[in-house]
């Protein structure tokens, strides 16, 4: 972990009265300078200030602030890397408004201008999305959809006697209903705190990442028709959870997906191109203070 603000020696000044012994009192007059984070970082001559590193940190999330910091200064000398090429061969560009409708600044409008020009990346074409999708079949599979309905005995998780009263009362229905003795969905109305109990605990169609994985575990094993054989529980509480309807996925054909694949092939292309002409200009270029190990990750942000 890079110790951002790691002190000099104290300088020290006038002799304990207690001691006689040449013991000095750390000056509180002078503070302790602070050390840089790095060694100087330049390219091609061209320093990178400390100060934008520590300010570009905060777009490169970290497990710890070394790292973040690493991965800021290799970004920025990137950075100054594809600055200085676009000046040596005299690239312009306009800039442009971005996606999400920010307007590009120069500089980025030059990077943006000299990759256009210097990377050229294939597209894909039929075989390559083909041979792709056969590899990955299972990726290109529609999701399926539960038509399902619940019974809600809430408890909070903070809550040790409620929760265990929850589960003995949900243990109970799911025993009152296996014996036929009410119906799901009057006990539904009658006892679930969900805002489902006036439609009978119906809950309507589900896919995958619209519940909590509890619940959703228990939605991709239960079968058509099936009421849970004991209470399922969450954060919310303790469910009674019956399948009404199960649609499975499918496998979606090679024509319904192709453009899909195209694009994320092409992407990948591209951006290894990229990779591999960043890399090109650092193996050409002095760097000093920081070794640039590989051409992937900030390098192409």
């Amino acid at each position: 972990m890079v110790n951002l603000f790691t002190p000099q020696q104290p300088q020290t000044s006038g002799a304990s009265p207690e001691s006689g012994s040449g013991y000095q009192a750390v000056d509180t007059k002078i503070p302790p300078k602070a050390r840089p984070v790095f060694s100087e970082i330049s390219v091609n001559g061209v320093t990178i200030a400390e100060s934008a590193i520590l300010a570009e940190a905060q777009n490169h999330p970290a497990d710890n602030p070394g790292a973040a910091l690493r991965a800021a200064a290799e970004a920025l000398v990137i950075r100054e890397l594809l600055l200085q090429k676009a000046a040596e061969e005299q690239v312009t560009g306009t800039p442009e408004t971005t996606a999400d409708g920010k307007t590009e600044t120069a500089e980025d409008a030059k990077i943006r201008a000299l990759i256009e020009i210097s990377v050229d990346a294939p597209s894909a074409d039929e075989a390559e999305c083909r041979r792709f999708y056969d590899n990955n079949r299972s990726r290109f599979r529609s999701e399926p959809i539960f038509e399902a309905s619940h019974i809600l005995l809430a408890a909070s998780p903070a809550d040790e006697a409620a929760r265990r009263q929850a589960r003995a009362e949900a243990g109970q229905m799911i025993a009152e209903l296996e014996a036929g003795a009410v119906r799901f969905s009057e006990l539904a109305r009658a006892r679930s705190a969900c805002p489902s109990a006036e439609h009978g605990g119906n809950l309507g169609q589900l896919s995958p990442g619209g519940t909590v994985p509890e619940f959703e575990a228990v939605l991709m094993r239960l079968p058509e028709g099936e009421v849970t054989g004991s209470p399922v529980e969450t954060r919310y509480g303790f469910h009674i959870i019956r399948m009404d309807r199960r649609i499975e996925g499918a496998q979606l054909p090679f024509e319904a997906v192709r453009p899909r694949i195209a694009a994320w092939l092409e992407a990948a292309s591209w951006s290894k191109a990229v990779q591999q002409f960043i890399a090109v200009l650092a193996a050409e270029a002095t760097i000093e203070g920081i070794e640039i190990t590989g051409a992937d990750g900030p390098l192409v942000q």
